[in-house]
C-alpha cells in the first residue's frame, strides 16, 4: 500500500500522535519512513537569522530526528532523514515529490479563528497543495 511515509516535524513534544501515527503505518505496510525538518527562511527579518540561530534550528530538527530514529527503529521501521532550508510547506510538498512519497503524516495544532488566521498553518497548505494523501493527526493544545 506504501512504500515511502514522510513525517514532516517541527520538533516539538506535540507532533508525538503524528510520529506514532506515521511509524505504526510504515511497520504495517514495510513502508520507508522518511523524516523531515525544515529550517525555516525568515524574509521579513534576514538580519535575525544570523548563524548561532540557524545552528540551534538545525540542533533542535537533528534531535528531534534521533528521537524518531530510535521509535522508528523499536519498531523495525527503516528511515531516512532530512534537514531543509526554506517555506516549510513549499519544502515539505517538494521533498514528497522528489522522493515519490505515497503519503504524507503530519500533526495539527487544533488552531481555530484568530490564532490559525494571523500564524497560517503548515498543515492546512500541504493538505490544499499535495497531490497525494495527507493523514492529519490532531494535536489537542494541551499537548503542545
Amino acid at each position: 500500500m506504501y512504500e515511502r511515509i514522510l513525517l514532516p516535524t517541527d520538533g516539538s513534544q506535540g507532533n508525538t500522535p503524528a510520529v506514532e501515527q506515521a511509524i505504526g503505518l510504515a511497520a504495517e505496510t514495510g513502508a520507508t519512513l522518511h523524516v523531515l525538518f525544515v529550517v525555516e527562511d525568515i524574509p521579513y527579518a534576514p538580519e535575525m537569522m544570523d548563524g548561532e540561530i540557524e545552528a540551534k534550528l538545525r540542533q533542535i530538527g537533528e534531535d528531534a530526528m534521533e528521537e524518531i530514529r530510535e521509535r522508528a527503529d523499536d519498531a523495525g521501521v527503516e528511515i531516512e532523514t532530512a534537514i531543509e532550508d526554506g517555506t516549510p510547506h513549499r519544502s515539505i510538498l517538494a521533498y514528497a515529490d522528489d522522493e515519490d512519497a505515497d503519503l504524507i503524516v503530519m500533526g495539527t495544532h487544533g488552531r481555530s479563528g484568530l490564532d490559525r488566521y494571523l500564524l497560517g498553518s503548515v498543515t492546512e497548505r500541504v493538505v490544499r497543495g499535495a497531490e497525494i494523501p495527507v493523514l492529519t493527526v490532531r494535536v489537542s493544545d494541551g499537548d503542545v
